[in-house]
């Protein structure tokens, strides 16, 4: 098999840049309001002010204007319409001790093997959207999200454009200064504060201040007899980030608080000398302000919009005297990696929280970040998951990682509803139940209550990425919470809405190179391939009758795919590796788990079997492989699992394929010298799948990995007890394929698993393959729960003949 494999047939499928592939822009400020009452989205109008003002700021309102350098033959195919003469951009006389290139586009090139690379890419991935970053060249583009996010975090166009200069191989094109200039001059000028539980504009231009206090539609939202306020710019003076070295220094330092306090005076003058040496960041420049109407916060962050001046929103939780602390710190033990700590200090660069999101592989800490944060702020917080599932597993992580009273520590789903004891806590909740419009139990409708009637020192957002539905801006209008942080792998979605995230959360903070982190060790290395199975051709001739929501079925059903996860089921558990065999389809799920005799899950199989069938593969060396459907894409944690093999999927979802890889990222054994985990996804040959399978992976190629091609492994057909060898077989099989979609009750068994994963809260799929939108509008669970009817005993063949054995055990006894 080993050898097999360095030599298969067809070629390496080359990390690319394509459109499919590049992940959306993600920053600039949501405009509705955080506290806004309004059960519906963004009206039209104010849609309509977003795109025209973001398209101003674009750089295509800065076009490249320069003469090609070089005219001849080839130049009609690299005019400006194509976006690829550079001719006029002079290469600098030293360009080869220079790791950068630039367009006039916004287009950057870094060569990831210059020895300069490591110091540019925190810069790069700071002011721009990184679209492609494979082995040798990484690819990034400047955007008006980009720069808004780089502005957050405190750097200024100078900056910007001076670092650029530095590390470009060529000519800066005056255009992209024109653009970074002209943004930098409307981008962090104005911020909303929520202070002492009363909104503030800042500003730090005075001229700034005077233009928005008599502009027509901001000068009415000023709280009358309220004074104009100058203060001082926040720094990180004082504040440490849970769980950093920064933060035990402080704890060591509180021990000799008394003797600080007794030699204050010296102290105070030691300190002011360090300051001005050491720390040019806490030099305090004036701060204007002025306060607004609670209830004016959306019209006053849509007015600076349209006025070309994006307003930011920040916490000032260390002043914050209103709401009660939270009891709740990192334990001990507990110390977050340094690329956490990084995305961290951009959350909390200027000492107050900052709105946004950070992007991180699966298996990287995400849910530690979550922890950290809140235990920074130490205010109350409300945690939206994406299932029941996930809630219980934020519950158990809030636990392991911080020193949190598990009885502040409240989960709202349909399962379970429960309050936290004391003043402030943590209440877990899934996106459906909170979405909930329709008329809820009297014990639903007082949990509702009690989340919108409070102030939230922080919301945590599970799998952002969902969150722009038009029914989650409900969310994020009508529970108060001061910051948001959204948590993702995959900043994806198919309907190209992930840029309204900008606009409901925040500017993408961070992002972490998925490559970097496994070189690291920090996640585990992933060899990847994808199997090529060819279809009999009995079995191509009925695909080709077939409709299209039929054709997929054969595609699934192909006994040469049979064969392919019977071969690396054999290979990958000799070797000693956990297994886990994903399908979209319910009923190949059953059909393929029967035939190899092995455990199965989907949204059908009730909770007792589920957790039993999961303690087994964790624990158990008797059980190394399971079957599961989509249930298992996100919010279940197998870091036992080393090996995953695809046998369907969601037709070309790029995110459902970073999920399912995310399954063997987090695994145990990474730190183990040598040690590789396996994707494969088996494709039926010469089908739509094959389409489908370019699509999904293309995420994945950007972010660094290659898929091996593999057409036939070696010696297959001397597989012990083959699957569907003979003809016989094959068309027996066939028939069973024929007879099952004439009867239609395979579809059944997908309605099943759709109304499962309503029940769970999972708003990923609905019966259509896409999002649920049952279960974003919040159809009771009620409902749901109705439809599912689930078996008393166990549907496993696998766990029949377990029982079956422990019952005759039993007897002999």
């Amino acid at each position: 098999m080993a050898s097999k494999r360095k030599a298969t047939q067809g070629a390496v499928k080359a990390s690319r840049m394509s459109r499919i592939s590049t992940p959306g822009s993600v920053t600039p400020r949501r405009i509705e309001s955080d506290y806004s009452h309004g059960p519906s989205g963004l009206p039209d109008q104010r849609n309509t002010i977003i795109a025209q003002n973001v398209q101003k700021l674009d750089i295509s309102s800065f076009p490249y204007m320069l003469s090609p350098g070089i005219i001849d033959s080839a130049s009609e195919y690299f005019q400006p319409g194509q976006k690829r003469d550079l001719t006029a951009l002079k290469l600098k006389p030293d360009h080869h001790n220079r790791p950068l290139w630039i367009d006039g586009w916004g287009k950057l090139t870094l060569e990831n093997f210059h020895p300069l690379a490591p110091r540019v890419q925190d810069f790069l991935t700071t002011i721009a959207e990184p679209t492609s970053r494979p082995a040798f060249l990484h690819e990034y583009r400047l955007t008006t999200h980009s720069l808004y996010a780089a502005v957050s975090v405190g750097l200024n166009p100078k900056d910007i454009i001076r670092t650029l200069k530095l590390f470009l191989k060529n000519e800066m094109p005056p255009n992209v200064i024109a653009y970074i200039t002209h943004c930098g001059k409307s981008y962090g000028k104005v911020k909303i504060v929520l202070k002492s539980n009363k909104y503030f504009v800042e500003t730090a231009d005075p001229a700034v201040l005077q233009m928005l206090l008599k502009d027509p539609e901001i000068g009415p939202c000023r709280v009358q007899n309220a004074e104009e306020i100058t203060t001082s710019v926040s720094t990180m003076a004082g504040l440490a980030i849970a769980g950093t070295k920064d933060a035990a220094d402080m704890r060591v330092a509180e021990r000799v608080e008394d003797q600080v306090e007794r030699n204050s005076r010296v102290e105070e003058v030691y300190y002011a000398a360090l300051g001005e040496d050491d720390d040019e960041d806490d030099v305090q420049d004036a701060l204007h302000a002025f306060q607004i109407e609670d209830e004016k916060v959306g019209t006053v962050a849509q007015r600076c919009l349209a006025l070309l001046y994006p307003a930011l929103q920040e916490y000032d939780f260390r002043n914050d005297y209103i709401n009660a602390n939270l009891e709740i710190d990192l334990r001990p033990a507990t110390q977050i990696r340094p690329y956490q700590e990084q995305g961290l200090s951009k959350m909390f660069g200027n000492g107050r929280a900052k709105s946004g999101i950070i992007v991180l592989p699966c298996g990287a800490g995400k849910t530690l970040v979550g922890v950290t944060a809140a235990c920074t702020i130490k205010k109350g917080v409300v945690v939206l998951a994406t299932s029941n599932m996930s809630a219980i597993q934020w519950k158990n992580e809030f636990v392991k990682w911080s020193s949190i009273n598990p009885d502040n520590i409240a989960i709202f789903s349909s399962d379970c509803k429960s309050l936290f004891t004391g003043n402030s806590g943590i209440i877990i909740t899934t996106y459906s139940m909170a979405t909930n419009s329709r008329e809820r139990a009297h014990e639903s409708a007082n949990m509702i209550k009690f989340l919108q009637s409070r102030e939230w020192g922080l919301m945590l957002l599970d799998e952002v990425h969902v969150v722009p539905a038009e029914m989650f801006r409900s969310v994020i209008g009508t529970i108060k919470s001061h910051a948001k942080l959204g948590l993702t792998a995959t900043l994806l979605r198919e309907d190209d809405k992930i840029e309204d995230l900008n606009f409901l959360i925040g500017p993408k903070l961070y992002e972490a190179n998925w490559m970097e982190l496994s070189q690291q060790g920090h996640i585990a290395t992933v060899q990847c391939a994808e199997v090529w199975c060819p279809m009999s051709t009995e079995f191509y001739e009925e695909y080709m009758k077939a409709n299209a929501r039929n054709r997929s079925l054969f595609c699934v059903m192909n006994p040469s795919k049979f064969q392919a996860c019977q071969y690396l089921i054999n290979y990958h558990e000799n070797r000693g590796d956990k297994i886990i065999v994903f399908s979209d389809s319910v009923y190949a799920l059953e059909a393929y788990a029967r035939k190899l005799m092995r455990p199965y899950l989907y949204g059908g199989t009730g909770n007792a079997e589920r957790q039993e069938i999961l303690d087994l593969f964790r624990n158990s060396q008797h059980c190394n492989t399971l079957f599961l459907s989509k249930i298992g894409d996100t919010s279940l944690d197998l870091p036992e699992a080393t090996c995953l093999i695809q046998i369907s999927s969601q037709y070309g979802s790029r995110r459902q394929e970073a999920q399912r890889l995310g399954r063997i990222l987090r695994a145990k054994r990474r730190s183990e010298e040598g040690f590789n985990a396996f994707f494969y996804s088996l494709v039926s040959k010469d089908t739509v799948e094959m389409v489908f399978s370019s699509r999904r992976q293309a995420f994945l190629a950007d972010q660094g990995y290659a898929f091996k091609v593999i057409t036939h492994f070696k010696n297959i057909e001397k597989t012990p007890d083959l699957a569907f060898a003979t003809p016989e077989a094959r068309h027996e099989l066939l028939q069973k394929v024929i007879a099952e979609l004439e009867s239609k009750s395979w579809k059944q068994e997908e309605e099943r698993e759709s109304a499962a994963l309503l029940a769970d809260g999972n708003l990923f799929y609905g019966p259509d393959g896409k999002p649920s939108r049952t279960a974003v509008s919040g159809a009771g669970d009620r409902s749901a729960k109705k439809i599912v009817k689930r078996k008393s005993g166990p549907h496993s063949d696998f766990f029949r003949s377990l029982r079956r054995e422990n019952e005759r055990r039993k007897k002999l006894a």
